[in-house]
């Protein structure tokens, strides 16, 4: 063995470990590129880790290669320090798991070696989000894990579903994503019966469970799981459903409007475009309607009674100056 690869075996004995935790099976051509070293030494490498007791399979075949086998203990978790930071992260920021998410932050910091442990506990103890504030109490780590799971391993999916209504279905789907939106996680998912997409608020889902049947994933209808949420919002068909002509572009209405906006904006010319609100509230309508209006272009509204009749009241007693403007004393 030459000096230069005797000096940098301990740091490539980390790194080929790192590599074997990062995925589940690499090839030996893919491992003697990224450690820069000979399939003789990286066998030898190998050797030594399951001197240490690791437990490194060697998988058979002309592209053979090695894994971490499952199901035995693993030593300490090996994280570079931007690794750690954003594991932290993501477990103190995390939606509707905010328990169980801090329970496993508090395992993982006994895990790592001691020169990373300050790092994490900075973190811990000086992050916080905001929560929503319709989010539910919080989502179930268990009925999570399952979908992912069965997505995961292509499976056909039951599950009883409850509706807005409050009106509990059984559902059988194709299990897609999970995504994190306004508080709630969200499964995309096939609807087998239906033979369509169908987005369901994990919340409501109970006894979720496997059948026998496996799937070939589908192409979602857009680009990424969070954009068709979006679209889904955007489209769907509520109680209340208004409609705003305004005389601005699509791209110039939408860098006026700050944070999410669930509305539909499509552009009916270069300085048209056509705004769908929908929802089951008339305080949401109102709301969402107004941020719409704020810029101050033209307009044309086509609102339901209830929504249309809140607005109109509003506009009466905005131009007569309201209940009291701040520098009124006397109010109108």
């Amino acid at each position: 063995m030459s000096e230069s690869v005797r000096k940098g075996m301990p740091q490539r004995l980390l790194r080929l470990l790192s590599l074997l935790q990062a995925r589940r099976e690499w090839s030996g051509a893919e491992l003697t590129e990224r450690l820069g070293v000979s399939a003789r030494t990286l066998r030898r490498d190998v050797e030594r880790l399951r001197d240490l007791d690791y437990q490194v399979e060697g998988t058979p075949g002309v592209a053979g290669g090695y894994r971490l086998a499952s199901g035995h203990d693993l030593p300490p978790l090996l994280l570079d320090d931007d690794e750690a930071v954003a594991i932290a992260l993501g477990l103190v920021t995390v939606t509707g798991v905010q328990e169980s998410a801090l329970r496993a932050l508090a395992k993982l910091e006994r895990v790592l070696p001691a020169r990373l442990r300050p790092r994490l506990a900075a973190v811990r103890d000086t992050t916080s989000s905001v929560a929503h504030p319709a989010a539910p109490v919080g989502a179930d780590p268990a009925v999570l894990g399952m979908l992912a799971a069965h997505r995961r391993d292509r499976v056909v999916t039951d599950f009883d579903y409850r509706d807005r209504a409050g009106t509990l279905r059984a559902r059988r789907v194709e299990p897609h994503h999970l995504v994190s939106h306004g508080g709630y996680w969200y499964l995309i998912a096939h609807d087998t019966d239906r033979d369509d997409w169908r987005t369901f608020r994990t919340d409501r889902i109970s006894g979720p469970r496997a059948t026998h049947g496996r799937f070939t994933p589908r192409e979602l209808p857009a680009p990424d799981p969070a954009t068709h949420l979006v679209r889904t919002f955007a489209s769907a068909t509520y109680l209340h459903t208004t409609r705003i002509t305004v005389r601005l572009s699509a791209e110039e209405l939408r860098s006026r409007l700050y944070g999410p906006f669930p509305g539909w904006i499509e552009p009916l010319g270069p300085d048209t475009c056509l705004v769908r609100i929908s929802t089951d509230s008339v305080d949401l309508a109102c709301q969402y309607t107004l941020a719409v209006l704020a810029p101050g272009a033209g307009f044309d509204l086509d609102a339901p009674p209830r929504v249309a009749d809140r607005l109109r009241a509003l506009g009466v007693r905005l131009g007569s100056g309201g209940d009291r403007f701040a520098g009124d004393p006397g109010g109108r």
